[in-house]
């Protein structure tokens, strides 16, 4: 059924959420469903039956969040075959015989990106240490459904404190971002042709949030198809109108974002008229010349990084023995995936740590569920998911614990990053944990005993300062939320209702901080979802039905 509203915008065509109500049967979404809804300010459908976006006065928006997930969004997982089967022993551990026959997979020939998949057969699988995936194409499979008792495949972890599951190439190294510059080989990876360094400036005074272009000073040596990393410098003027420049703790002054370093933001080149250029995904962060140089944002060619791909765990239950411990202790967690268009779905993982960290791009969790019952120790808590990439897609997680953070951000991550119709139960907390990430979105999330929060942290951690610029929560249900408007940048607070709390900056004696950008507050807004709304219109209606809606 399509529905059409009367919105403060005027009289508006279709809304592209009532067109995806017919496909959308089992989505969470914050309140109740109802056939007219008003349209948030920020993005809401035009005449033209197109999303139309507001901006700031300086031409700010919120990005087109649709990129993030497997292959950039809007591609089904894939069902990859199985080419071995291992069963429990019944009797010692059986990691041997696991990662035995993943390693015999991985030395298949990739065919169509895959080599097979590894099938757990029922039962209890008795794990003493990591099992490791470090080749494209190799899927880890349980049987049945992560959920169901009789037919599911377990991994019980045993031994010492460790990782369950790690997905990583070996050139990946201890996680890295894999990005390579101009000074690294002289080959691309396929040794094919010559790698031609290519390094240039921003020319432009301003772009904008949430842009898909700007304007170099050079662009000789630049192509389209081309990786570009585009380098926002760290300056001292930067800083100190982020008023980061005096974060003290305990008499000992505190390091935000270290003068001279850089955020590097993963992109490719569509497009190249001039001295303009257009990139695959918007910009999460805008680039303003006024704190940035000298020495100027950086636009550098790279190599395509040389990331593990097609490799993702499926349909499994991971269990640790509970650990009422602090995570600054040796502690067990459940996976770790460092690469690109890989993915995680139908796990539950019981008693984990800091349970589920990803870095890389294009990677989907999806039906993911994280559950604790022994009481982390400490005012310290564990991240339970930690999506440090670019391109990331939470869909349909859960956590279930009390203190922890629920979703925790490390530093310097450019979006888009969207938690999706995620539950979190416990009285732990959602946010951008430290230092500088942008481009977030909580979209149709719950947290009813929870928060859910893009802040100021200020000297906590270690000079964690502003967490988040850039981020959006849409339509969410919380018990609270802290959304703080960082200088120079926006936090989106949109038809979510929970209550709003103002802090000062931890451990400072200042005023309350700003609050973000509120519209619609206690009324959930058209179109239901965000990201949906903004998948269909790029990618079209398959698109979202490919996900699982």
């Amino acid at each position: 059924m399509k529905t059409r509203i009367i919105s403060r915008h005027g009289r508006g065509g279709l809304i592209l959420a009532g067109c995806l109500a017919a496909v959308l049967p089992g989505r969470a979404l914050a309140g109740p469903e109802t056939a007219e809804r008003p349209s948030s300010q920020w993005v809401y459908q035009g005449a033209n039956g197109k999303l139309q976006y507001r901006t700031t006065p300086a031409g700010d928006r919120i990005m087109d969040f649709s990129h993030a997930g497997y292959m950039g969004g809007g591609v089904a997982l894939p069902q990859v075959p199985v080419r071995r089967t291992v069963r429990p022993s019944g009797a010692g551990d059986d990691t041997a015989a696991i990662q035995a026959a993943l390693d015999e997979v991985a030395a298949l020939p990739l065919e169509g990106g895959f080599r097979g998949a590894v099938l757990l057969a029922p039962g209890t699988f008795v794990c003493e240490r990591t099992l490791s995936i470090t080749a494209s194409g190799v899927v880890l499979r349980g049987s049945g459904s992560a959920a169901e008792s009789p037919t599911r495949s377990t991994i019980r972890m045993t031994g010492r404190p460790h990782t369950a599951i790690v997905i990583r190439g070996q050139a990946a190294g201890g996680g890295g971002r894999g990005s390579r510059s101009e000074a690294a080989a002289d080959r691309t990876p396929d040794e094919s042709q010559p790698f031609r360094a290519a390094a240039t400036t921003i020319a432009d005074a301003y772009v904008p949030s949430g842009s898909s272009s700007f304007t170099v000073r050079d662009a000789a040596g630049l192509a389209v198809g081309d990786t570009i990393e585009i380098l926002r410098p760290v300056t001292e003027a930067w800083i100190r109108f982020m008023q980061m420049h005096d974060l003290v703790r305990d008499g000992q002054p505190q390091t935000w974002l270290r003068a001279g370093s850089s955020i590097a933001c993963e992109r490719r080149i569509t497009g190249l008229h001039g001295s303009r250029v257009t990139v695959d995904v918007p910009l999460s962060d805008s680039f303003d010349a006024r704190y940035l140089n000298p020495p100027g944002s950086r636009v550098v060619k790279i190599r395509p990084p040389d990331r593990l791909s097609q490799a993702g765990v499926e349909n499994l239950h991971l269990e640790s023995p509970p650990q009422p411990i602090s995570h600054s202790q040796p502690h067990f967690t459940a996976l770790r995936i460092n690469g690109e268009d890989c993915w995680a779905r139908d796990l539950v993982i019981d008693e984990t740590m800091n349970s589920v960290a990803v870095s890389g791009r294009r990677i989907t969790l999806q039906r993911v569920s994280v559950n604790r019952k022994a009481l982390h120790q400490g005012s310290s808590r564990p991240a339970e998911f930690a999506p440090n990439g670019s391109q990331v897609l939470l869909d349909r997680c859960s956590v279930n614990a009390d203190n922890v953070w629920f979703v925790g951000t490390g530093g310097g991550h450019t979006g888009p990053i969207v938690l999706l119709n995620c539950v979190f139960r416990g009285n732990g907390r959602a946010e951008a944990h430290q230092r500088w990430s942008t481009g977030l979105l909580y979209d149709n999330c719950r947290a009813p005993e929870g928060g859910m929060d893009f802040r100021n942290r200020g000297s906590m951690g270690s000079g964690h300062g502003w967490t988040m610029g850039w981020g959006v929560a849409w339509n969410c249900v919380a018990k609270d939320f802290v959304v703080q408007n960082p200088p120079g940048a926006v936090n989106w607070l949109i038809g979510c209702i929970g209550s709003r709390q103002t802090q000062a900056r931890p451990f400072g004696a200042g005023p309350h901080l700003p609050e973000g950008t509120v519209d619609s507050h206690g009324t959930p807004v058209a179109p239901s979802s965000l990201y949906l709304a903004q998948l269909a219109e790029r990618l079209g209606p398959q698109a979202v039905k490919n996900i699982g809606y």
